[in-house]
């Protein structure tokens, strides 16, 4: 089955390229319909990564968040025209103690091979996980994104110590959102206090007890647990001020990507008896534990349709750009394709 794979060839430039799919492998092939655009997709459409990186990716397909519906399955497990999220993490090895998106073997679409950029997409079958009907496919285009705010909630749960009173959130963005409202489901008897710099980003969080300007914090404040969701420049500053106010022995889930080093206050890390950790990414679980969540909590869904910036008519290669070019622009929210290739 001859297949069009559109490929960033370099910044801000994509070029059609053509593989083979073979229909008597054991795979799913899924016709994508939604597409989301993530930050880290922007970093190589701008040309935002190191030149070393950029020479080593690309040409590649991009994004890495997505729903299709399915065109074919031998197996006869899923059925064409079932809709379905796909999951861009591909683990080649099992380890009893290392999760799948951490093991250095896994490949990742749209960072070590072709993303969903294409005509139609061929997958394991465990890569394929069945979307219940009834969900806004807008929302459901940006699974992997809330999946992986579910796998940091579920590392946090484990880590973290019993009391957990309240709990803040460093970031007002999309990220930041997410976090706060998955918290507000799987720990509803936590306040949430959440730390930002732009009014109308921060008034979104209705469901939060409080919320903060980064340059207004009082003296006194403090909290038993908190999540990093800066990254950029901001993450240092946020690190410190969550190492200033978070009280000892308390857990800090470190979410924000930033390309430069972030230095830190290790001697309050060190009186405080402080935890940090880092997580990215999300396996197979969490899809599966995300999409109940969307099942179990329909209003959730509701919440998170305030995330969808636009959604952009994709019909030919023009219109790639064009979505690229809109989502740069964006005060806030998700960028969504409707991928009509």
């Amino acid at each position: 089955m001859l297949n069009a794979v559109y490929r960033l060839v370099e910044p801000r430039r994509f070029e059609v390229e053509w593989n083979d799919i073979d229909l008597t492998a054991d795979q799913v092939i899924v016709r994508p319909t939604h597409l989301s655009i993530c930050n880290a997709d922007q970093r190589y459409y701008q040309g935002r990564r190191p030149a070393a990186v950029l020479a080593k990716k690309l040409p590649m397909a991009l994004i890495h968040e997505g729903i299709g519906r399915v065109v074919m399955d031998r197996s006869g497990e899923f059925m064409p025209g079932q809709a379905v999220v796909m999951i861009p993490n591909t683990p080649y090895e099992e380890d009893e103690i290392i999760a799948e998106n951490y093991l250095r073997s896994s490949k990742f679409r749209a960072s070590g091979f072709d993303g969903f950029m294409q005509d139609n997409v061929a997958l394991r079958r465990d890569r394929v996980v069945p979307l219940p009907d009834g969900i806004n496919p807008e929302v459901a285009a940006f699974t992997e994104f809330t999946s992986v705010c579910y796998h940091a909630i579920s590392r946090f749960r484990n880590f973290s110590h019993s009391r957990r009173n309240r709990i803040a959130i460093w970031g007002d963005g999309n990220l930041a959102f997410i976090i706060a409202l998955i918290l507000s489901y799987r720990e509803p008897e936590a306040e949430l206090h959440i730390f930002g710099k732009h009014e109308d980003k921060l008034a979104n969080f209705s469901f939060a007890e409080a919320t903060y300007f980064i340059n207004e914090i009082p003296d006194d404040i403090t909290f038993d647990h908190a999540f990093e969701c800066v990254g950029s420049s901001g993450a240092p500053s946020a690190i410190n001020q969550i190492i200033d106010h978070i009280a000892p022995e308390g857990t800090i889930s470190i979410l924000g990507v930033t390309e430069e080093l972030a230095p830190i206050n290790t001697r309050m890390v060190l009186e405080k008896g402080l935890r940090i950790f880092g997580s990215s990414r999300s396996g197979r679980q969490d899809f599966l534990d995300t999409v109940n969540m969307y099942t179990e909590h329909p209003e959730m869904v509701t919440y998170l349709e305030c995330l969808v910036d636009s959604v952009i008519e994709v019909n030919d290669m023009t219109d790639f750009t064009t979505a690229f070019e809109a989502d740069i622009r964006k005060a806030g929210g998700k960028t969504v394709m409707l991928w009509n290739k």
